[in-house]
């Protein structure tokens, strides 16, 4: 029941208590307080908060008997709800009165001037801290949330900013929060000096730093403005360049920031001790070998006569380590102990290997696969539970997880099993990604304007891994109605099999190649073996019935003459591939070989051979840039004295191949000036990739300059290639996959088509 003070009648005042007071009445209780039963509580002053949330949390209920030390439990109870300001308690013919002055609430947060961060991403961090609509106010968070507010401006480089805090009260008890802010301007880093450096030009060592002065690309890197994460990150490659080239006591001894009082311009100062270049004597092995003490030799990069290196020493204790996981020491240790010879200027490691205990794999744990079903990641796991810890097969592992493509990240953990000192457990946890997607594929030209096609595709089927696409594309060049079935694991061992079912209606009409019409009808088997961890080879076997409607083209007319229409064909494939990039979606090192042959054997109408060699290999340049090389080469012809079948030739130009140049267009040419493909081929490309700015962890989008070379032709002959170079965004975003290239033709020849501006984009489901 709440209800006002009568001060008509008298009062028996309990002390006005704070956490400080409430001690002095313990003290003083039996001069300052009589006990009394309580026989009712109000509440006064109340405005917002239920008079049920104070009776929630006093500790005295009606029947009971209030004393001193119960009356100062009340007033901390409710001062620790941070509802109060001002608590107070008083009696009056045993009644409890509780007199309380409330906290304001927060009505509103507004920001005047801000336009470097989203306001809405701000309201969201200051409600993190506590500091929202309808929250109580609370001065310390308010001061706490200016005070963050400015650090986020620091680490943007606006060290002039000013924050004023305004409070307007409102009605019933509430009060608006209106930060005003002036941002001013970004403070530039005008100049980095490096004192102490002899044996390397300033010059030279400030190319190692991320952070520099103002040029003309740093409006968009930001790099002219000071952070210390960045500057943390330069000094560690600072570093790294002295210790890599010899000076093993090369040290920092203090770096100074200074910012002028105008808060616009930034001095940074690294003082630096060189010491002596020390030359590696020699290295040795102490400690419990597990391995031949030749085997792990071979494994240290460090060199004796050659400078010390850092590097080296850092990568031969990695190798060593992971040596000894792959015969199970999981938590085996390598240190490296130096003996350095001042006078000589050398210097002698000793290598202290402890292996440790020689542990197993007690379970594997498989977490994140929402859709994706247990044993389709667990079929690609090459340790074994119950095995021992092998470091290479985990990393094998992981490897063929995320080669699946199913995956955005996969992660792989091996804690230890509580209270065991010789079992690990094996922790993988994925993250799904989407798999089946609608894809389109587009190119424009001046002269065929946007040409379209499409396919719907799901990699993993029901969560099972198989494969099953759909292509339905009713444009005018291709009219397409395909079925596609592949069973990775069709028997345990990983032999896979896959079915094709397809109807494709071809007009060449709209397209800078020979004018004809063909009316295919197909069907085929596919089997996968594999033949160690990385080789598998391919054998496939398809049957076709092909309706030719020659049209004005001399060379559909020609292949008309030679084998009559319609054609029934027997083709014969037979592959052998070797992979080992390290993700098939993203990858950034390993190699991918593979040969092909095709053949039309004399059990059909069509008789001619096609092989074929691609060999793509990718380098890892640093931890966010990869080169890649790919080449191939295509070779065919006839068999039993007829011509090679023109639509089975060779093409080139366009995504895939030569960028830059209109698709399918490098090559022969009939006497119409169509472009007719050719019985060999040879592309070549070389590509760097790296992140695109702003997205460095972001691995499913990535930025490449490139310059590819290639064409088709009829005889082996360099004169023939056409050259391009460009750039190309690759994104697997959450649409599906989209490619994009801008390629300039180095290289070309009068009646090529170009096509500067290429493209591929698709929509997941």
């Amino acid at each position: 029941m709440i209800t006002a003070t009568d001060h008509s009648t008298p009062m028996r005042p309990i002390p006005r208590l704070s956490l400080f007071a409430s001690a002095i009445l313990l003290a003083f209780q039996a001069q300052a307080f009589q006990p009394f039963e309580v026989r009712d509580i109000r509440v006064e002053g109340i405005q917002r908060t239920e008079a049920g949330t104070v009776f929630s949390y006093l500790p005295v209920k009606v029947g009971e008997t209030l004393t001193a030390e119960r009356a100062s439990a009340a007033i901390q109870a409710l001062y620790a709800t941070g509802f109060f300001k001002d608590v107070r308690l008083e009696a009056r013919d045993n009644v409890l009165i509780v007199q309380v002055d409330e906290r304001p609430a927060i009505a509103s947060v507004e920001f005047t001037g801000m336009k470097e961060f989203s306001k809405d991403d701000i309201r969201a961090s200051l409600k993190q801290l506590g500091l929202a609509d309808g929250r109580i106010l609370d001065r310390a968070l308010l001061d706490r949330a200016e005070q963050e507010l400015k650090r986020q401006y620091f680490n943007r480089g606006r060290y002039a900013v000013d924050i004023r805090t305004t409070l307007s009260p409102l009605e019933r008890n509430r009060t608006a929060i209106h930060f005003e802010v002036s941002e001013g301007e970004v403070a530039r880093i005008r100049g980095i000096n490096i004192v102490g450096a002899q044996a390397f030009s300033e010059r030279e060592l400030l190319k190692l730093f991320t952070l520099r002065t103002p040029g003309m690309m740093t409006w968009w890197t930001k790099n002219d403005q000071y952070s210390r994460q960045k500057l943390a990150a330069d000094l560690d490659k600072l570093r790294s360049h002295y210790q890599n080239r010899g000076y093993l006591e090369f040290q920092i001894e203090s770096t100074q920031v200074s910012i002028t009082p105008d808060k616009k311009d930034i001095y940074i100062t690294v003082n630096l001790v060189e010491g002596e270049k020390y030359t590696l004597e020699s290295f040795s092995f102490a400690g419990d070998l597990p391995v031949p003490e030749d085997e792990l030799r071979r494994l240290v990069t460090l060199k004796p006569g050659e400078p010390f290196s850092r590097e080296r020493l850092n990568e031969s204790i990695r190798r060593l380590g992971d040596r000894l996981g792959n015969d199970g020491y999981a938590f085996a240790n390598v240190n490296a102990a130096p003996e350095i010879d001042k006078e000589k200027r050398s210097v002698r490691f000793t290598l202290l290997v402890d292996p440790g205990r020689k542990v197993y794999v007690r379970r594997i744990n498989v977490t994140g696969n929402t859709r994706t079903r247990d044993e389709v990641i667990r079929r690609e796991m090459r340790q074994v539970e119950g095995g021992w810890y092998a470091a290479d097969k985990i990393n094998r592992s992981r490897e063929r997880i995320d080669r699946l493509g199913f995956f955005k990240e996969v992660n792989v953990e091996t804690p230890p099993v509580p209270g065991v000192p010789d079992q690990v457990d094996v922790n993988v946890n994925v993250t799904e990604q989407s798999t089946g997607n609608i894809m389109l594929g587009a190119g424009f030209s001046s002269s065929e304007g946007l040409v379209l096609s499409g396919s719907v595709t799901q990699n993993n089927l029901f969560g099972t891994g198989n494969r099953l696409a759909v292509q339905i594309n009713s444009g005018r060049t291709n009219t397409v109605y395909a079925l596609s079935y592949t069973n990775p694991y069709f028997t345990q061992d990983g032999i896979s099999l896959g079915y094709d079912l397809y109807r494709r209606d071809f007009n060449s009409a709209r397209l800078a190649t020979a004018d004809y019409k063909t009316s295919t009808l197909g069907a085929g088997l596919r089997l996968g073996v594999p033949l160690t961890e990385y080789d598998t080879v391919h054998l496939g076997a398809t049957f076709e019935q092909i309706d030719l409607a020659p049209g004005t083209s001399p060379t559909a007319l020609g292949f008309v003459n030679a084998y009559g229409n319609p054609t029934r064909s027997l083709r014969m494939d037979l592959g052998w591939s070797r992979d080992s990039r390290d993700s098939f979606l993203y990858p950034t090192k390993g190699s991918l070989r593979s040969v092909r042959a095709e053949w039309g054997t004399p059990l059909g109408d069509l008789q001619y051979y096609k092989l074929s060699y691609e060999h793509q290999w990718l380098w890892p340049m640093t931890d966010l840039i990869s080169l890649s090389l790919n080449g191939e080469i295509g070779y065919g012809g006839g068999l039993s004295g007829k011509p090679m079948p023109f639509f089975r030739h060779f093409y080139a130009g366009g995504i895939g191949s030569v960028r830059g140049f209109d698709s399918g267009t490098l090559g022969p040419r009939d006497s119409q000036g169509n472009a007719i493909g050719g019985s060999k081929r040879i592309i070549g490309n070389a590509e760097l990739l790296f992140p695109f700015p702003g997205a460095a962890n972001d691995r499913s989008l990535r930025l490449s300059a490139f310059v590819d070379a290639g064409a088709a032709m009829d005889s082996i002959s360099f004169d023939e290639l056409r050259y391009s170079a460009g750039a190309a965004v690759t994104w697997y975003s959450p649409m599906g996959p989209i490619k994009l290239s801008l390629a300039k033709p180095l290289r070309k020849k009068p009646s090529d088509k170009e096509q500067m501006f290429q493209f591929q984009l698709g929509h997941v489901f």
